[in-house]
Protein backbone atom coordinates (compact mmCIF):
# COMPACT_ATOMS: atom_id res chain seq x y z
CA UNK A 1 0.00 0.00 0.00
CA UNK A 2 1.30 3.29 -0.53
CA UNK A 3 1.12 4.47 2.87
CA UNK A 4 4.24 5.47 5.42
CA UNK A 5 4.12 3.02 8.42
CA UNK A 6 2.59 3.03 11.08
CA UNK A 7 -0.06 5.72 9.35
CA UNK A 8 -4.05 4.42 10.76
CA UNK A 9 -5.90 4.02 13.95
CA UNK A 10 -8.01 1.29 12.70
CA UNK A 11 -7.23 -1.06 9.60
CA UNK A 12 -10.42 -3.29 8.70
CA UNK A 13 -10.29 -5.77 5.51
CA UNK A 14 -13.85 -7.79 5.26
CA UNK A 15 -13.86 -10.41 3.46
CA UNK A 16 -10.99 -9.89 1.70
CA UNK A 17 -7.92 -12.15 2.92
CA UNK A 18 -10.42 -15.01 0.95
CA UNK A 19 -9.55 -13.47 -2.37
CA UNK A 20 -6.01 -12.50 -2.08
CA UNK A 21 -3.54 -14.42 -3.52
CA UNK A 22 -0.66 -14.01 -0.98
CA UNK A 23 -2.00 -13.92 2.32
CA UNK A 24 1.10 -13.40 4.59
CA UNK A 25 1.90 -10.64 2.54
CA UNK A 26 -1.32 -8.94 2.90
CA UNK A 27 -1.30 -9.23 6.64
CA UNK A 28 2.20 -7.85 7.04
CA UNK A 29 1.22 -5.10 5.06
CA UNK A 30 -2.20 -4.44 7.23
CA UNK A 31 0.36 -4.63 10.31
CA UNK A 32 3.06 -2.31 8.90
CA UNK A 33 0.32 0.55 8.29
CA UNK A 34 -1.20 0.15 11.55
CA UNK A 35 0.12 2.12 14.53
CA UNK A 36 0.92 0.65 17.82
CA UNK A 37 -1.66 0.38 20.22
CA UNK A 38 -4.01 0.45 16.66
CA UNK A 39 -6.78 -1.96 15.83
CA UNK A 40 -6.85 -4.71 12.84
CA UNK A 41 -10.14 -5.99 11.87
CA UNK A 42 -10.70 -8.74 10.32
CA UNK A 43 -14.31 -10.63 8.70
CA UNK A 44 -14.04 -13.37 7.11
CA UNK A 45 -15.38 -16.99 5.78
CA UNK A 46 -12.98 -19.33 7.53
CA UNK A 47 -12.32 -23.00 7.71
CA UNK A 48 -15.94 -24.68 9.40
CA UNK A 49 -15.72 -26.00 13.00
CA UNK A 50 -18.46 -28.63 11.19
CA UNK A 51 -16.57 -31.51 9.75
CA UNK A 52 -19.36 -32.16 7.49
CA UNK A 53 -18.84 -28.53 6.16
CA UNK A 54 -15.14 -28.19 6.46
CA UNK A 55 -15.34 -31.37 4.09
CA UNK A 56 -17.81 -29.61 1.37
CA UNK A 57 -15.01 -26.15 1.81
CA UNK A 58 -12.12 -28.80 0.53
CA UNK A 59 -14.54 -29.55 -2.57
CA UNK A 60 -15.58 -26.06 -3.54
CA UNK A 61 -11.85 -25.52 -3.06
CA UNK A 62 -11.03 -27.62 -6.39
CA UNK A 63 -13.21 -25.37 -8.73
CA UNK A 64 -13.02 -21.56 -6.64
CA UNK A 65 -8.96 -21.76 -6.01
CA UNK A 66 -8.02 -22.18 -9.95
CA UNK A 67 -10.83 -20.28 -11.55
CA UNK A 68 -10.69 -17.15 -8.74
CA UNK A 69 -8.61 -17.46 -6.29
CA UNK A 70 -11.12 -17.95 -3.44
CA UNK A 71 -9.86 -19.68 -0.26
CA UNK A 72 -12.20 -21.31 2.21
CA UNK A 73 -9.99 -22.59 4.75
CA UNK A 74 -8.01 -19.91 5.86
CA UNK A 75 -8.11 -18.63 9.44
CA UNK A 76 -7.20 -15.05 9.84
CA UNK A 77 -7.04 -15.42 13.65
CA UNK A 78 -4.13 -17.77 13.26
CA UNK A 79 -2.49 -14.72 11.04
CA UNK A 80 -2.82 -12.43 13.55
CA UNK A 81 -1.22 -14.58 16.51
CA UNK A 82 1.71 -15.71 14.30
CA UNK A 83 2.19 -11.52 13.96
CA UNK A 84 2.28 -11.06 17.84
CA UNK A 85 -0.85 -8.89 18.39
CA UNK A 86 -3.02 -8.59 21.05
CA UNK A 87 -6.45 -10.45 20.63
CA UNK A 88 -8.79 -8.87 21.57
CA UNK A 89 -11.95 -10.57 21.12
CA UNK A 90 -12.43 -13.88 18.10
CA UNK A 91 -16.05 -14.64 17.10
CA UNK A 92 -16.89 -17.41 15.15
CA UNK A 93 -20.80 -17.63 13.27
CA UNK A 94 -22.69 -19.54 10.96
CA UNK A 95 -21.60 -23.42 11.38
CA UNK A 96 -18.02 -21.67 12.05
CA UNK A 97 -17.98 -20.67 8.41
CA UNK A 98 -17.65 -16.58 9.26
CA UNK A 99 -14.73 -15.25 12.08
CA UNK A 100 -14.56 -11.89 13.10
CA UNK A 101 -11.45 -10.96 14.93
CA UNK A 102 -10.83 -7.96 16.77
CA UNK A 103 -6.28 -7.44 17.60
CA UNK A 104 -4.18 -4.73 18.72
CA UNK A 105 -1.33 -4.24 17.44
CA UNK A 106 1.31 -4.37 20.61
CA UNK A 107 2.68 -0.95 21.72
CA UNK A 108 6.26 -1.05 22.50
CA UNK A 109 6.02 2.63 23.97
CA UNK A 110 3.18 5.13 25.34
CA UNK A 111 1.57 6.17 22.42
CA UNK A 112 0.54 9.82 22.54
Amino acid sequence: MPFESTTFDTVVCTFGLCAIPDLDAAVDEMVRVLRPGGALILVDHVRSTSRVARGLQRLLELVTVPMGGEHFLRRPLEQVEARGLTVDRAQRFKLGLVERVVARKVCDAPVD
